[in-house]
């Protein structure tokens, strides 16, 4: 255990960070698996768009790499592109 103060309020805020951050990893892989499991192409691009906005503000905030981000854009975009 820490022993001095700022230690201390390091790790409350550390543990708070991890927690939002698990939060929005959580939140982004089910808005993956939405665009993934989109039956129509109209409802696929609707959903792409909420995706990879959530992509570019979680890369924004450093919650994952801008390339993992771009890469996940890419490949639903692929996704959606192949929907009839």
């Amino acid at each position: 255990m820490a022993h001095h103060k700022s230690a201390i309020k390091r790790i409350r805020q550390s543990a708070k960070a991890a927690a939002r951050n698990k939060a929005y990893k959580s939140e982004l892989k089910t808005a993956l698996k939405k665009v993934r499991s989109a039956s129509s192409k109209q409802e696929g691009q609707k959903l792409y768009q909420e995706t990879s906005s959530l992509l570019d503000k979680l890369a924004g905030k450093g919650i994952i790499h801008k390339n993992n981000a771009s890469n996940h854009k890419s490949k639903l975009a692929k996704v959606v592109n192949k929907l009839a």
